[in-house]
């Protein structure tokens, strides 16, 4: 009997596809499993990862916000460090630098009464230095140049702008300025008893010998006086001393200042002429200009360009035009040329400034080169372009 005639045929087939079936869908199953393990390791691994690395991020933005990130915080310490050892150093130089100077203006002193003792001339008064004088600290030194002639100018200056007596005593012990008109050894001993106001140098007058004048005045001055600043000013020229001092103090910080009106005027070669150079050749082609340098009527150096001329005063050399000796003793070296037009007022214009608040150090006329018969004028400028007597005491520098 055949398997279809019993009915076996269609039961074996389905039997079959059931167990293949069942099969099939078991390795589907484990094939589908082994997939998605694969599919979704990475994706964790990767979370992870970026979990940590901005947990990392999260923390050191946080440490940082706190100030506390090792590395930064080592490169803060040492450039700290790095910035105060710097500033002692500084600090060290600066004080090595004025003790060499305060020595070198000792030894300018000695050698100024050893030169003296040798050449039999009477050793001035000023030459002498009191120890409590070497220790003590001024704002500035104002030397106004004058001569044996100009008794009346001398006279206007102190009846106007410069203090006498009691108040010029205290000027130097409270503001620590000291004034003095600067002169030659002469025989002024009366006018000098009177006013003791006069700074007498080893020193012969005369209008060519101004060269060798201011580089007396700033050697000796150097060596009586510890300050910050030393003043020239003719006895013909009106000045403000308060603002004078406010106006070098704001430069006091500064090495090898000098400050005053600067300008660069023609060299005159032609003789008989008012400011004829007779070393016109030195300076180029006729017609050339001079350099940079302040104008005679008042200027302001530092103490160590004082220091410097002290020094080297014996080969410095001197033309014709004191102004433009002093510029020259500073070529080549490492300064500061200030140029401050408030030291060069014109008595016309000095008033309405005054007026509008901007003070001016100094005035004078140019054409004359100081202010125009001074005798008779300098009260009428000091009325109109004053800055008042209170402005003086009340200065803080």
């Amino acid at each position: 009997m055949s398997w279809k005639s019993k009915g076996l045929e269609p039961n074996s087939k389905s039997v079959v596809t059931k167990k293949w079936t069942l099969l099939l869908c078991i390795g589907c199953f484990c094939v589908g499993m082994l997939f998605s393990d694969r599919m979704w390791i990475v994706p964790e691994a990767e979370d992870k990862g970026v979990s940590r690395e901005t947990a990392f991020k999260d923390e050191r933005l946080k440490l940082i916000s706190e100030g506390c990130d090792p590395i930064r915080k080592t490169v803060k310490r040492e450039s700290k460090d790095i910035l105060g050892e710097v500033s002692k150093t500084h600090h060290a130089i600066q004080t090595l630098d004025k003790t060499i100077s305060n020595l070198e203006m000792e030894l300018a002193a000695a050698r100024a009464v050893q030169e003296s003792i040798l050449n039999g001339s009477p050793i001035s008064d000023d030459l002498k230095i009191p120890e409590s004088r070497g220790k003590r600290k001024y704002l500035m030194v104002v030397g106004i140049n004058t001569a044996f002639s100009s008794r009346k100018r001398r006279d206007s200056v102190r009846a106007t702008w410069m203090p006498q007596g009691e108040e010029r005593k205290k000027l130097e012990e409270e503001k620590g300025i000291i004034m003095k008109f600067v002169i030659g050894h002469r025989a002024i001993e009366a006018e000098d008893r009177k006013h003791g106001d006069f700074l007498r140098l080893e020193h012969v007058e005369g209008y060519l010998e101004l060269s060798a004048k201011t580089k007396t005045y700033f050697a000796t001055a150097a060596a009586l006086w510890d300050a910050d600043f030393y003043v020239k000013v003719d006895d013909d020229v009106h000045i403000n001393i308060a603002t004078l001092g406010a106006t070098l103090a704001r430069h006091r910080s500064k090495p090898r200042v000098y400050i005053g009106c600067m300008k660069s005027g023609p060299v005159l070669a032609q003789k008989g002429v008012r400011y004829h150079e007779p070393e016109y050749w030195k300076f180029g082609e006729e017609g050339n200009k001079y350099f940079r340098h302040a104008t005679g009527q008042l200027y302001a150096i530092s103490r160590d360009l004082a220091s410097y001329i002290s020094i080297n005063q014996h080969v410095l050399h001197k033309y014709a035009n004191e102004d433009v000796s002093l510029g020259s003793w500073f070529i080549g070296l490492d300064i500061e040329h200030i140029d401050d037009r408030r030291l060069c007022c014109g008595t016309t214009d000095c008033e309405w400034k005054a007026q509008a608040g901007n003070i001016c150090v100094a005035s004078f006329d140019w054409t004359c080169s100081g202010v125009c018969k001074s005798v008779e004028r300098m009260k009428d400028v000091h009325r109109r372009c004053g800055e008042g007597k209170n402005a003086l005491w009340s200065a803080v520098f």
